[in-house]
């Protein structure tokens, strides 16, 4: 970890470096998309706040790890494609863990017939519900506030596999989807949903809809629901205008002054232009996230585990640069996506459960550890979220932890991942020490 002294000069250079560059693209159509919020005090204090770089509850710092459980919601399904059982029994081992937050998917966009989707979908059409998909985020938003759990609301996608921003362009246009082969060419086609209008109206509609929906189970609108920890405008969204970040941002704050706002930004991934600073300094994104992937980024290849001491490092190094970033911007800082491939020896498979996980619980070990060290020097580190929980699914069943557009078993953490749990449970820990 930086060292103070360093830390202090870094930030010099890094809030000139904010001022004078800025993230391109064009400014989305802001008709209907307030400029800024309506700047309320919760009303409550069961809301969890952001306050000078730290997480607050009830007047207490809060820390917390955490998972993705991005499938929460159709496991809550009262039906065939969902599981009821199996999803309070995956809640209550998370709790056991001591993970407090999870991260789950607050949108998807059929129709269910394309592939790699999340099916049946939240959305069939614009502003066309299937009732019992929402009935299931009802349940599952319900069984989380019973567990003290909340609830990080993510309401759109960058990537195909919850339909997400290139299917708000493909009803726009009536055209298909140019699906991942060429990622150029289907970044190009999502990357049109900022300039698009009806897009835009269609997707605010949407926020609209989730913040003011009224939860069957408990009786209270989402906004007004302290399970949920907060708004996140989509997973990992790329080559937006800051713009769009800013207006949609303060749109939902219009309409919910009660919960947090955050983007769902990876950082600075390579290959990028992304500004982070410029991403999380407006007035109304409360906290910073942050991704870090050394397997998908090329840092990490499993047949040669030789590779992983240098993933690591590279991986340590883009933590630390964010984390610098972060006290720039004087908000929290929430590493929300981390995961690596089992172990290619012996069985010469990392998709199978079987396999080892003994460098995925180094990585886990060194990025929380790199999360208590941030927090030790007084940088805004305040949570984590390891990806992703699987718990007593297998490849084969349709909600594992990796989503329906990637080989089953990548990232997964099941319930037979004995050490990888005892890691997660010692560092939750941790945090939950910090609170005291």
């Amino acid at each position: 970890m930086f060292s103070k002294v360093r830390t202090s000069a870094l930030l010099v250079l890094l809030v000139c470096l904010a001022v004078s560059s800025c993230q391109p693209g064009k400014t989305p159509p802001a008709a209907s998309i307030p400029t800024s919020s309506t700047q309320s005090r919760p009303v409550s204090d069961k809301f969890v706040t952001a306050s000078s770089g730290k997480f607050m509850l009830a007047g207490q710092p809060y820390y917390f790890i955490g998972a993705n459980f991005w499938q929460g919601m159709n496991l809550g399904v009262d039906g065939p494609s969902g599981n009821r059982s199996l999803l309070t029994r995956e809640l209550d081992n998370l709790q056991k863990l001591g993970v407090t937050n999870l991260r789950i998917m607050a949108s998807s966009e059929g129709p269910n017939t394309e592939p790699y989707r999340m099916v049946p979908a939240l959305m069939d059409a614009p502003g066309v519900y299937d009732q019992a998909v929402l009935d299931g985020l009802d349940y599952l938003i319900a069984q989380m506030g019973q567990r003290g759990m909340k609830a990080v609301m993510v309401l759109n996608n960058y990537w195909q596999w919850s339909g997400g921003m290139g299917q708000y362009v493909s009803w726009h246009e009536k055209t298909p989807i140019p699906y991942p082969g060429n990622y150029g060419t289907f970044m190009a086609y999502v990357t049109k949903f900022y300039a698009c209008a009806e897009c835009q109206t269609w997707y605010q509609d949407h926020i609209k809809a989730m913040v003011n929906h009224t939860n069957t189970y408990t009786g209270l609108k989402y906004r007004d629901d302290p399970a949920i920890f907060s708004w996140e405008l989509a997973n990992e969204p790329r080559r937006y205008p800051i713009d769009w970040i800013n207006t949609t941002a303060a749109y939902i704050k219009s309409l919910d002054p009660n919960h947090m706002v955050t983007t769902g930004s990876e950082g600075t991934p390579p290959g990028e232009n992304q500004n982070f600073i410029l991403t999380h300094q407006g007035a109304n994104i409360d906290y910073a996230t942050l991704h870090i992937w050394p397997g998908n980024w090329g840092w990490y290849d499993p047949t040669h585990p030789n590779t992983y001491a240098n993933a690591e490092k590279l991986s340590i190094q883009y933590f630390q640069k964010h984390a610098v970033e972060a006290v720039s911007l004087g908000k929290p800082l929430v590493l929300e996506e981390f995961g690596l491939a089992r172990d290619w020896e012996p069985l010469h498979d990392i998709y199978n459960p079987n396999s080892p996980t003994i460098n995925r619980d180094k990585f886990y070990t060194a990025m929380f550890q790199q999360v208590a060290s941030a927090i030790a020097l007084g940088e805004p580190l305040a949570g984590a979220n390891f990806w992703a929980w699987a718990g007593t699914a297998r490849p084969g069943y349709a909600w594992i932890g990796d989503p329906p557009h990637e080989t089953p078993g990548w990232y997964s953490v099941y319930n037979s991942d004995s050490t990888t749990q005892a890691i997660i449970a010692e560092f939750a820990q941790k945090m939950a020490q910090l609170e005291k």
